[in-house]
């Protein structure tokens, strides 16, 4: 399946619709039933902390996901447009920074959830705002969809 982007407004309410919505590509991609669960479980927390920090920062601004399914992976990225050195969060302003973040103490539980559920986790922060990107095996036995 090819990439699907979705913005919404930064209200808790969307974030159980962006899960829905997250786990159908993501079983339209391949993605393993046992999976589901964890991808549902991973992007409502993304989008949950990207939601807190709009709602703090800059209410009137969506909250965007990008989400991509062709080849062997489901790849989902939550982006929020609050910059890290205004939201106060810690995040460093360098790719992959989850393990620098939980190295030193500056993670909150939030993204502890996320690297635990999903297969691969990238988190970068720059002065545009936090991204955080996620990924599970996708596309095995799955016939293509039409």
């Amino acid at each position: 399946m090819g990439p699907v982007e979705l913005t919404f407004s930064a209200l808790p309410a969307h974030v159980r619709t962006a899960r829905l919505i997250v786990t159908a590509v993501a079983r339209r991609s391949g993605v393993a039933e046992a999976l589901l669960d964890e991808v549902r479980l991973a992007v409502g927390e993304a989008c949950s902390r990207a939601v807190e920090a709009h709602q703090r920062h800059c209410p009137d601004e969506p909250v965007r996901l990008e989400l991509n399914g062709t080849g062997r992976r489901f790849e989902v990225t939550v982006s929020d447009t609050v910059p890290s050195e205004d939201a106060g969060r810690g995040l460093p302003a360098e790719p992959n920074g989850l393990e620098y973040a939980l190295g030193n103490g500056t993670a909150d539980l939030g993204l502890a959830v996320i690297s635990g559920l999903a297969d691969d986790v990238e988190i970068s922060s720059t002065p545009k705002g936090v991204q955080i990107r996620m990924s599970w095996p996708a596309g095995e036995g799955v016939p293509p969809q039409s």
